[in-house]
């Protein structure tokens, strides 16, 4: 009986150790070239080459889940998956709630564009993604905020007279505005946000935390952590 028993608790500590490196990663899925589906259907980007990776180095089996911008951390909260790896900013509103690993990319600035250059600002109608740095940074200006759940609606609502600017990462509007063909520009000057982007977990795991941290680490002590953001991100993106 007590070698069943035995057995039965070994399997049992097996499976939840089995079950432990299994980790479930969170994302958009919709903010290029951070992260985006492809026409496989699949997860990709700079962030699921980073997160692959990751994963390898701390020994951890990785599935991917698509989750809404907008209750991506009330998600991870609640357990729908076990991290997010999703173009996060690290700021202290978001440490009250969840924990983040160091950061993966530099601080990254935050730009507007629009269709001419002589827009208003600061007394204009600024589009941004809900719940993001640049959303908050909004708020502070005289200009009206203009708030929706994804990235490319932000920028639609300025092709389309909804709003006159739109506040975003510069590494997101880059391609936009190169691929405009002229009607969009970059207006102002670049806005320094946050403290670069890290991955999420819950408080509850610090363990987890702790292995990718290290494997961030290891990465950039050995230079692929910059290789992959010059791939995805471009020369001029900062790096470590």
């Amino acid at each position: 009986m007590k070698k069943l028993m035995l057995s039965v608790a070994v399997l049992a500590m097996s499976t939840s150790f089995a079950m432990a490196d299994t980790v479930r990663l969170g994302t958009e899925g919709a903010y290029p070239p951070y992260n985006f589906i492809n026409d496989s259907g699949e997860v990709d980007g700079f962030e699921r080459e980073l997160g692959d990776e990751l994963c390898k180095r701390a020994e951890m089996d990785c599935e991917w889940v698509t989750n809404d911008w907008d209750s991506i951390i009330p998600n991870l909260v609640s357990g729908n998956y076990d991290a997010i790896i999703a173009g996060m900013s690290i700021t202290p509103e978001r440490q009250e709630v969840v924990d983040f690993t160091q950061n993966y990319t530099p601080p990254s600035p935050s730009a507007y564009a629009a269709l001419s250059a002589d827009v208003d600002l600061d007394g204009g109608v600024v589009a941004a993604q809900t719940g993001t740095i640049q959303a908050a940074h909004i708020t502070t200006t005289g200009a009206t905020l203009l708030e929706f759940a994804t990235p490319d609606e932000t920028v639609a609502a300025v092709r389309n007279g909804e709003a006159d600017a739109v506040l975003s990462d510069k590494d997101f509007l880059i391609p936009l505005v190169e691929d405009s063909n002229g009607d969009m520009v970059f207006v102002g000057d670049d806005v320094p946000l946050g403290g670069g982007i890290g991955m999420a977990f819950r408080k509850s795991d610090p363990d987890m935390r702790g292995k990718f941290d290290a494997a961030i680490q290891s990465m950039k002590d050995d230079g692929t952590l910059n290789e992959l953001i010059i791939k995805w991100l471009g020369e001029d993106s900062p790096r470590f």
